[in-house]
């Protein structure tokens, strides 16, 4: 059957096998008005004339032809709907049995892997880990030039599947900037909010401090590179290598133009009601992490931990914010159902 075949591919859903279904329909008729004796018609009494099987059989392949020409058509929209998600998702694990989904956007000019391995350590949790372009699997697209252009194309992927189970997001750094775009755009236009949000290592968009920081994508490359030794996070050779810079920097102040340039008034009444919380380090640059207390009327909580700007790579403050993000979200699937 066409569905056993189709199935045997993975990737289909429940849509996918009603189509399926009814092309394996059509084959059915037609097979059994092939294999079907002339017969007698009941009224008449009369032998069934073979030119009336014949145009029973060409309907019947008309048919077959057409619910198989629409299936396909729609088994090709779900493969497009499949792939856009391997193109902007990277998602180590699947567990279609998780309390809930994290989906973790990138730091500037970062990529996904280091969120897309936390599937592999979170059991109970399903982790999304967001894929930008112009680097990894998307090397050659171009850059993103606004904050719209990533919330579009992330919220364009994610909605159906948000919509499935409870969601979090969190977000480091520029991250954490494009996890609060997400965030206002699902609620306001959607009508959706997460379950938690967590939130590493920025200001608050709206906030003084953030507005009134210099900004970096306009540095010349050299003093780019000593903005970027002085916050630390990135290996001093690597820095030191004229052909490892040429690839990273680009897609770094790609993203820092983006941020740089991602305006939001401070929200005259909370955009949510999710628990918020953000993180930081202890030695990194100060930020004003009160102010985003403002986007939402649940819990608040903010957790420091030792380390300068990358605070989160060091394996011990990893396994901490990893242990509080299961903690939580387990809890609040609890209060969800």
């Amino acid at each position: 059957m066409v569905i056993d075949r189709v199935e045997s591919l993975g990737q289909v859903d429940e849509d996918d096998c009603t189509i399926l279904s009814f092309i394996d329909g059509g084959y059915e008729i037609v097979q059994y008005l092939e294999r079907a004796p002339v017969t007698l018609n009941s009224t008449s009494k009369t032998p069934v004339s073979r030119s009336t099987v014949r145009r029973m059989l060409a309907l019947a392949n008309i048919i077959n032809f057409t619910a198989l020409y629409i299936g396909l058509i729609l088994i090709l929209i779900s493969l497009v709907k499949y792939s856009r998600m391997d193109k902007v998702i990277n998602c180590f694990s699947k567990r279609p049995d998780a309390v809930a989904r994290l989906i973790c956007f990138p730091w500037a000019g970062g990529g996904s892997i280091h969120y897309a391995r936390w599937g592999k350590i979170l059991t109970s949790i399903e982790v999304y880990a967001v894929k930008l372009p112009g680097r990894e699997a998307r090397a050659k697209e171009p850059f993103f030039q606004s904050m719209e252009q990533i919330v579009d194309e992330v919220i364009n992927v994610l909605l159906p599947v948000l919509k499935e189970k409870p969601f979090a997001l969190f977000g480091h750094s520029f991250g954490a900037m494009t996890s609060f775009a997400i965030a206002d755009t699902l609620k306001r236009v959607h009508k959706l909010e997460p379950i938690h949000i967590f939130l590493s290592g920025a200001s608050a968009p709206y906030s003084e401090m953030r507005i009134q920081a210099p900004k970096r994508s306009d540095l010349s490359d050299e003093e780019f590179l000593q903005w970027m030794t002085r916050i630390g996070g990135t290996p001093p050779e690597l820095l030191a290598n004229p052909e490892v810079v040429k690839l990273f920097l680009p897609a770094l102040k790609a993203d820092l133009h983006v941020v740089e340039n991602y305006r939001c008034d401070r929200p005259e009444s909370p955009l949510l009601s999710c628990p918020v919380t953000c993180f930081d380090g202890k030695q990194d640059m100060p930020h004003d992490l009160q102010a985003w207390k403002d986007i939402s009327s649940g819990d608040f909580t903010v957790q420091m931990l030792p380390g300068a700007h990358f605070y989160l790579k060091d394996a011990a403050n990893e396994k901490i914010i990893l242990d509080y993000i299961t903690k939580y979200l387990e809890m609040a699937e609890m209060d969800y159902l």
